[in-house]
C-alpha cells in the first residue's frame, strides 16, 4: 500500500536537497525555501488516507516523524534509534530505510547507507524519491556514472513528480564531476520546470559566468537578487557579472546592498578590496 505523502517525508527530501546543494557545492545556506508539497497520487489511483494505513504503519510513522525531528537537530544517533524502532514495528516501511540511508551518510558510513537504500528500493522499486536519494548518495561517493544512472531512473518513472528537484541535483552532481557542459543542460531543464528555485538559478548563473556567457548569467542571477532570497553569495556573483560586463552602476548598486545587508561577510570584504576575480 502506498504511503501518503507526509510532511515528514517531504522535509527529509528538502533537507537532502538543500544540504547537498548548499553545503556541498554552493554555500547557499540562506537560499532556503519552504518544504516541497506532499506528493500526489498517480492519475487513476485512489488517494491514500489515514484510514488506509495499518496500525503498525501508523505507529511506525510516529517513530519516523520523531526521527526526522532529531535528524533536523543533527542528533543523528537518536534519530537512528527512532528509525530502528520504526523498522522493528513495520519492516516493510521503505521510507524508514530511506531516511536511515541519509543518517548513515551523515554519520560517515557509506556501506550501511547503501544497504539502506537498496532495501528501500527493493520495497518500493518505482519510488522516484528513493531512487533520487540513492543517486545523491552515489554522487557523494564520487561514483558519478552510477549517480547519473540513478537520476535517470527516477526521471524515467512516468508518475514521478519531483523532476525539477532531480534534474537540479543531477546538474549539481555533474558540476562536481567537472562536466560543466552537461551540467548547464541539466540545470536549464530543471530551471524550466521550477524557475523559482534559487539553488538552480545560482548554479546556472555561476556556470554561465565561468563560460563568459555574461548576459545569460546576468538574467538568472538578477531573478534571485531581486527577491528576498538574495544573500551574500548571490549578490557577489551578481557584482562580478556586472563588473565583467563593465556596468559600474550595477556594481555599485549590488555592492551597496551587500555592504548594508551582509557587512561582515567575506564577500563584502572582497568587494571593498575590489577583488572581483576572487
Amino acid at each position: 500500500m502506498e504511503n501518503p505523502g507526509t510532511p515528514t517525508r517531504q522535509l527529509v527530501l528538502w533537507l537532502l536537497q538543500l544540504g547537498f546543494a548548499a553545503a556541498a557545492l554552493t554555500g547557499l545556506a540562506g537560499c532556503a525555501s519552504n518544504p516541497t508539497t506532499a506528493s500526489l497520487p498517480a492519475a487513476g489511483t485512489d488517494i491514500t488516507t489515514e484510514s488506509d494505513l495499518s496500525p503498525a504503519r501508523k505507529r511506525a510513522q510516529i517513530r519516523l516523524d520523531l526521527a526526522v525531528g532529531y535528524f533536523q537537530r543533527d542528533e543523528l544517533k537518536v534519530a537512528l534509534d527512532e528509525i530502528k524502532r520504526a523498522i522493528s514495528i513495520d519492516p516493510s516501511f521503505a521510507e524508514a530505510y530511506d531516511l536511515r540511508g541519509l543518517v548513515y551518510m551523515r554519520l560517515g558510513d557509506p556501506k550501511l547507507a547503501q544497504d539502506s537504500y537498496l532495501r528501500a528500493m527493493a520495497l518500493k522499486p518505482q519510488d522516484g524519491n528513493i531512487i533520487h536519494n540513492y543517486g545523491w548518495m552515489l554522487c557523494q561517493q564520487h561514483r558519478y556514472p552510477e549517480a547519473d544512472q540513478a537520476f535517470q531512473r527516477a526521471l524515467a518513472i512516468p508518475t514521478y513528480r519531483d523532476r525539477a528537484k532531480t534534474l537540479m541535483t543531477e546538474g549539481l552532481c555533474q558540476m562536481e564531476a567537472g562536466q560543466k557542459a552537461q551540467a548547464e543542460v541539466t540545470l536549464t531543464k530543471s530551471y524550466q520546470l521550477d524557475a523559482g528555485n534559487p539553488i538552480t538559478g545560482y548554479n546556472l548563473a555561476s556556470l554561465l559566468y565561468q563560460g563568459n556567457e555574461l548576459t545569460r548569467a546576468q538574467f538568472y542571477i538578477r531573478r534571485i537578487n531581486n527577491t528576498d532570497l538574495a544573500n551574500a553569495q548571490t549578490l557577489w556573483l551578481g557584482i562580478k557579472i556586472e563588473h565583467r560586463l563593465n556596468h559600474p552602476d550595477g556594481v555599485s548598486q549590488l555592492g551597496s546592498q551587500l555592504e548594508q545587508r551582509f557587512p561582515g561577510s567575506s564577500e563584502a570584504s572582497l568587494y571593498q578590496q575590489g577583488k572581483f576575480n576572487d
